[in-house]
């Protein structure tokens, strides 16, 4: 049941105060305001399969090592060597031209100039053809066409797909003329790699065993999805993982990733896929819900303690029915209602759910709910808060009563809060203040009489209602 704001009367005066009470209900002017808020209550940040970042760093900081904090997330991976010690990254596809400077040598056929800018492009004969920057032609030469700085690193101008621009990589630039322009491609050792990708996943300032399980994680999941037979193995950003180059390095990775060379996780011989994320909300998820369905023994859920440090362990959304229908554009037929999960994984992440509308439901996946409404993780539920206002009580009070009220907040929480609990909060100068703590009913109602009056919202958990003016202005 709703608890009243007032002070409940005592002694002679609780028999007028009902009375009083009675005659107003039906005196109540009409709504004032009334809105719908859809509330979306998640945990975690990523796919949630494999390592959590966060969940290495809380382990790291109880002393956990390297080894156990791999182990926990990977079960039956074990230590081992890699295959090989280089990988090939994408920089940039299909463009124009490829400016560069820094390199020293075309390998085995001309010395360069470092210190001068050199423009290459592709010709229509399927060469690629070399220019300094005031446009002289230095040579034609035969695909593919590859430039290093005779182990300094070489600079690319421009932006590159890691969103970069005129940044510096180790190894070498190999560039690969076709049909849409120039690819660049950058090949590098593999602890260089490294080196550039580290950081870039986790702070530099974390705790070194996290920053060793990160170097072997990294490690392992390049050369485990290196692209057999292709122009490279993996692209500079999340499609793979961030790599930065020269200018993403830190000495704190650095040593880290050093103390780990080239170690990698192994299952059955073979270099196994080690998928991770930022979070997992206190649970990770089997690959065999993820991906297509493949599973890997080595990546089944477990729980995640120690994720809680996560700033994203619990988040909270909330959306008006306009913005949801924007999201989810086509998923929704006619006006959106809701969404109805039909199958959870082995965390509560989505499986299967339905969109439900004024005209029908369409079936969608977990992954298409966290993309189409730009969800953090894939671990959400569904709710609504509608509120409503209504006018001032025109009746008599008794003075025992306190302030009259100037009108009255309505409304349902679904799903219906934990022991009923919910906070009013008015519009201050400042920002929204609880203004006061009201109590829902076991289906999600409340009724709250306010006696100032002001802008209000109801908030339950981290979920926040629509705002509504009880009162006049």
């Amino acid at each position: 049941m709703s608890r009243p704001s007032v002070i409940r009367p005592a002694g002679l005066t609780l028999l007028l105060f009902a009375i009083l009470v009675t005659v107003a209900a039906a005196l109540w002017a009409g709504p004032a305001g009334a809105a719908t808020v859809y509330t979306i209550r998640g945990a975690g940040n990523g796919h949630g399969v494999g390592m959590s970042q966060y969940g290495a760093y809380g382990m790291a900081r109880k002393e956990f090592t390297y080894p156990k904090i791999l182990a926990h997330y990977y079960r039956g991976a074990q230590l081992g060597p890699a295959p090989t010690d280089r990988t090939r990254v994408v920089l940039s596809e299909g463009v124009p031209a490829v400016e560069f400077s820094g390199a020293a040598r075309v390998p085995g056929i001309r010395p360069l100039d470092p210190d001068r800018t050199y423009r290459a492009g592709a010709t229509r004969e399927g060469q690629v053809e070399l220019r300094t920057s005031a446009g002289k032609l230095v040579r034609r030469f035969p695909a593919p066409l590859t430039v290093d700085g005779r182990g300094s690193p070489i600079r690319l101008l421009g932006p590159a797909l890691n969103g970069v621009s005129d940044g510096e990589y180790r190894g070498a630039l190999r560039l690969h003329p076709g049909s849409g322009g120039l690819t660049a491609i950058n090949v590098v050792g593999l602890e260089d790699y490294l080196r550039g990708v580290v950081p870039s996943e986790v702070p530099a300032s974390w705790p070194e065993e996290t920053l060793k399980a990160q170097a072997v994680a990294a490690r392992s999941y390049a050369l485990a999805t290196a692209r057999a037979g292709g122009l490279f193995d993996q692209y500079p950003d999340q499609r793979s993982q961030v790599y930065k180059g020269v200018g993403g390095e830190a000495p704190e990775s650095d040593a880290a990733i050093e103390a780990t060379r080239g170690a990698v996780l192994l299952h059955r011989g073979a270099t196994a896929i080690t998928f991770f994320s930022s979070s997992s909300g206190g649970r990770t998820e089997s690959a065999a819900n993820a991906f297509n369905g493949r599973a890997y023994p080595y990546l089944r859920s477990v729980a995640d303690r120690y994720d809680r440090i996560s700033p994203h362990f619990r988040w909270f959304l909330s959306l008006s029915r306009a913005e949801m229908e924007r999201r989810l554009g086509s998923l929704v037929k006619g006006r959106y209602e809701g969404i109805k999960v039909l199958e959870r994984g082995d965390s509560p992440r989505i499986l299967r759910a339905e969109v439900i509308g004024t005209e029908g439901r369409k079936s969608a996946s977990g992954a298409t709910l966290r993309a189409k409404l730009e969800l953090r993780d894939s671990w959400a539920s569904f709710g609504r808060i509608d509120t409503a206002a209504a006018g001032a009580v025109r009746a008599l009070r008794s003075p025992a009563s306190g302030r009259a009220p100037v009108g009255v907040l309505t409304g349902r929480v679904s799903p219906e809060p934990r022991e009923g609990l919910i906070a009013i909060e008015r519009r201050e100068r400042r920002g929204w203040r609880r203004a006061m703590r009201a109590h829902a009913d076991r289906r999600g109602a409340f009724r709250v009489s306010v006696d100032r009056p002001g802008r209000y919202r109801v908030r339950v958990g981290g979920s926040v209602g629509a705002a509504v003016q009880v009162g006049k202005r």
